[in-house]
Order: C-alpha cells, then sequence, then structure tokens
C-alpha cells in the first residue's frame, strides 16, 4: 500500500465534519466488525502491513487505510514534519479512530496523540530494525527509515508514553492481537 494517494487532500484545504456513514459502510465491505473495536498502537516498521496482510479473516484494518479514506492525512510526507505538524495531523486520525473503533472496527497503526490505545507493539531493538530494513529492500511504502537510528530510539519511547496508564506493551502483533482477541472473548 502506497501512502500517498491521489484522494488525499492539500494541507491545505479546509476541512469540516462530515457524515463518514459511507466510507464506514464501504469499509465494513472488506473488514469484519466486532461487538468491541481495538487499536492497536506500533511504531513505523513493527510488521502491522504485513500481519494485516497475511490475516486469514479480514479482522485488522490498516490504520493507514482507515485514515487515508477519511483525508485524515495530507497528501505528502506528512510523517518528516515537525512534531507539532505530526500532532495536529495525527489529533485528525484519533478522531477516525475513535469513531472506527464505534463502528466495532479492529485497527492498526502508527498514528495516536491523544486517545489511550488498547495495545501497544515495541518489537526488541534489533528485530525493529531488522523489520525495517528489510521492508526498504521488499515495497517500500513510507515510514520511518534505518538510517534514522535515533528517530527510532524516540518514537519507541514515545510509543510507550500510554503504558504508564496500564496501557499493556507486547513484543510483537501476535501477542497483542491475541490478548485483544481474548479480552473479547472474555467479554462475550
Amino acid at each position: 500500500m502506497k501512502i500517498i494517494s491521489k484522494t488525499l487532500y492539500s494541507e491545505e484545504t479546509p476541512l469540516v465534519f462530515t457524515d463518514g456513514t459511507e466510507i464506514y459502510n464501504e469499509l465494513k465491505k472488506e473488514y469484519k466488525t466486532h461487538k468491541k473495536g481495538f487499536f492497536i498502537y506500533a511504531p513505523s516498521g513493527s510488521g502491522k502491513t504485513h500481519y494485516i496482510n497475511h490475516q486469514k479473516e479480514m479482522n485488522w484494518i490498516d490504520g493507514d487505510v482507515l485514515w487515508n479514506k477519511a483525508h485524515a492525512f495530507p497528501n505528502d510526507d506528512w510523517w518528516t514534519r515537525s512534531g507539532e505538524e505530526m500532532d495536529t495531523i495525527e489529533r485528525r486520525a484519533d478522531v477516525i479512530t475513535e469513531q472506527a473503533k464505534k463502528q466495532g472496527f479492529w485497527i492498526m497503526g502508527a498514528s495516536c496523540v491523544n486517545i489511550y490505545p488498547d495495545a501497544i507493539v515495541i518489537l526488541p531493538l534489533k528485530k525493529h530494525l531488522d523489520y525495517i530494513k528489510y521492508r526498504e529492500t521488499h515495497n517500500y511504502d513510507g515510514g520511518i527509515t534505518s538510517e534514522s537510528i535515533d528517530r527510532i530510539k524516540h518514537c519507541r519511547k514515545h510509543f510507550k508514553r500510554f503504558s504508564k496508564y496500564g496501557v499493556p506493551v507486547f513484543k510483537s502483533i501476535e501477542e497483542a492481537v491475541n490478548y485483544l482477541n481474548n479480552l473479547e472473548k472474555d467479554g462475550d
């Protein structure tokens, strides 16, 4: 999946709130919805897209797909901008994530400012770097690169910030998925 899309708007486009029923109904044709929505928060290069592309049942949606369809992201490499600019963009993604969770979607993504994720994934550092390097040479679709080791370390710390509020941290996407699957089963 290429993050930049012809359907995304330029940063100068003024945005408004609108009825998202059409977008969510379109996504429901491809992705399963559940009684309770979940959000897994994991940095770039954690294996989110790989997991989603290889799931047997379409339970999980890539946050980038969701946020792009809702036009939360501008049509450029916004992830390379300053922290303040990124926060503004990611706050738009927060609104969409909250709405999608209310619709029962299970989302994996790397954009979050204020909402509490249901799980965080922080791979062991060596494995994380290996995943990023692999992605760079096989279908790179945007996100952090292995040249940015200091930024990678900063991102990992930044993503863990929700753990102090009780959000569990896992060492793999599969561990987080299993945890949330069990939460849903326990809630039945």
